[in-house]
């Protein structure tokens, strides 16, 4: 076999490959042998057929059955040969009869990409700032406060609206004088100041009363998610049918055994609740670091990454992305691009991270896959099932490895990297301001 290899553009490579006359012959001829046993050619008992007659009728056919075969298996022992590591599956132009090569009597090319070879880098380049922080009493009071509120009692009453009150409203919305999808509805619930509506709408309510009627006046942010509204003016015809006072129910024994509380006492709320904040602060710290570790990796490894791994992780996406939508939804606008950038830096970094495990040797050992899954077990109300469940399933348990392993590169980035202490506070980190674009 003849292997020639030649790099096309950075990770492409054309391979053109000579297959052996004597390999192809004996190749057809063994399979024209093992037909003509059970050929059935009107004239002939079966398995008497002359081999010269099974030649001149199926040999064209088993040739081109053997070359599909040769090509197939000779692809892979070139590229082992040529010590190359394709990325995706190549494109195999046609053949070729070479009868006047004496080495080769057919060949044909494939062309492919091939994983990049690199030295994953990692050091001191690598800026790390790691938030630091604890749950303190006040963050706990505040997150019991906001359960109450979830819980909100509301009582109709007979005078004009204010803050924290809910309100029960029909309105219809108009853009240069036409209604536009998404701008009405009837009896609809809304709480004064609780920021549910865009800028300005809340407050023009205030002082309404059941009853009353109100055109107002507001602007679409420029940043809008929807874009045919953006940055436009909107009127807002309004009819107030209700007004309810809010009340937050009494933190009562009675309540706190709604929430899990066996011995409905406050003490023990108050430890539970601080056990899953505490739980939620390491998570967030470890997802800050890693986020910041893998920029990392991403500036200081900047490989090229092939299309082929590129293109399947974006049908992954996309599949992923119509899993949450209704069936009947139209996903012809759900286009490459939407997906391309992020598909880039996963396959990217999969690389990377993937480098860095072969090279420094690391595994995911038995005693840290144990120990995540406990970890993952331990929220929900009978952690030994989960247990159970992860370690009958290897698809799940191997997504386990896959995450210990991704932990395990942290760390071992996180050891060259310079790393330096934030201080910040427990709301900061868990609810960080939103950026709206301003300057």
């Amino acid at each position: 076999m003849q292997v020639s290899v030649e790099t096309t553009n950075g990770l492409g490579r054309k391979m053109t490959v000579g297959l052996p006359a004597d390999s192809i012959d004996g190749a057809v001829k063994e399979r024209l042998q093992s037909l003509s046993k059970t050929a059935k050619i009107n004239g002939f008992r079966a398995g008497k057929v002359p081999f010269q007659v099974v030649q001149k009728r199926f040999g064209p056919q088993v040739r081109s059955e053997v070359l599909g075969s040769l090509i197939n298996s000779s692809f892979y022992d070139a590229v082992q040969k040529e010590n190359l590591r394709p990325a995706g599956q190549p494109t195999i132009e046609s053949g070729e009869d070479t009868p006047d090569n004496e080495e080769s009597a057919f060949s044909f090319v494939a062309t492919f990409e091939v994983f990049p070879e690199f030295d994953p880098v990692f050091n001191d380049a690598i800026k790390v700032e790691k938030p630091v922080t604890e749950v303190l009493q006040s963050d706990v009071d505040e997150m019991i406060e906001s359960l109450r509120k979830q819980r909100m009692e509301y009582t109709t009453v007979e005078r004009a609206a204010q803050d924290a009150d809910q309100m029960i409203i029909d309105f219809l919305g108009r853009i240069d004088g036409e209604e536009f999808e998404g701008g009405a509805a009837e009896k609809a619930p809304l709480v004064l100041g609780s920021g549910s509506m865009i800028a300005g709408f809340e407050e023009q309510l205030m002082g309404l009363s059941a009853g009353d009627k109100k055109t107002i006046t507001v602007t679409f942010p420029a940043e809008y998610q929807a874009a045919h509204l953006a940055g436009k003016d909107a009127e807002f015809d309004i009819t107030v049918h209700e007004i309810k006072e809010s009340k937050l129910p009494e933190l009562d024994e009675e309540m706190i055994k709604t929430f899990g509380i066996e011995d409905g006492t406050l003490e023990s709320l108050q430890a539970d609740i601080r056990k899953n904040m505490e739980r939620e602060l390491l998570s967030k710290v470890d997802t800050e670091v890693k986020t910041q570790i893998m920029d990392g990796l991403l500036e200081l490894n900047p490989i090229d990454v092939p299309t082929a791994l590129v293109g399947e992780e974006i049908q992954r996406q996309r599949e992923q992305l119509m899993q949450q939508m209704p069936a009947e939804s139209d996903a012809s606008f759900l286009g490459d691009e939407l997906f391309k950038e992020q598909a880039e830096r996963r396959v990217r970094l999969g690389l990377v991270v993937g480098e860095i495990v072969q090279k420094q040797e690391l595994s995911p050992e038995a005693t840290a896959v144990r120990s995540k899954v406990e970890q993952l077990a331990e929220t929900y109300e009978d952690p030994q099932q989960v247990i159970d469940y992860y370690y009958s399933n290897n698809e799940m348990l191997k997504n386990v490895e896959a995450l210990v392993l991704e932990e395990a590169v942290t760390a071992k980035v996180l050891e060259a990297a310079t790393v330096t202490d934030k201080a910040t506070t427990f709301q900061e980190l868990m609810n960080p301001p939103k950026d709206d674009g301003s300057e």
